[in-house]
């Protein structure tokens, strides 16, 4: 899983787990792994539920518009959502 999904459960969870830092991936409190392991399927389904569709662009140079839409899902897919092309 991605530091910042790490980050964020650490922020938002009411515990504070940064006192027992991970160990590996895993905490080495029990009740931190089990909250750790809850969030992480939550956040999964969260962004499995989210999918952005990249519009064609129409009447543009194809070179130019390829490598933009290229670009996007790229950008797109790095913070851990599904493009739909």
């Amino acid at each position: 899983m991605t530091d910042k999904m790490r980050e964020e459960f650490e922020r938002t969870n009411g515990q504070d787990h940064r006192r027992q830092p991970p160990k590996g991936n895993n905490y080495i409190d029990p009740m931190a792994q089990a909250d750790w392991e809850s969030f992480q399927k939550g956040w999964r389904a969260s962004r499995d539920a989210l999918v952005v569709e990249v519009p064609d662009v129409h009447g543009v140079n194809w070179n130019i518009r390829q490598f933009v839409l290229d670009k996007c899902r790229e950008a797109i897919r790095s913070q851990g959502l599904k493009v739909k092309s």
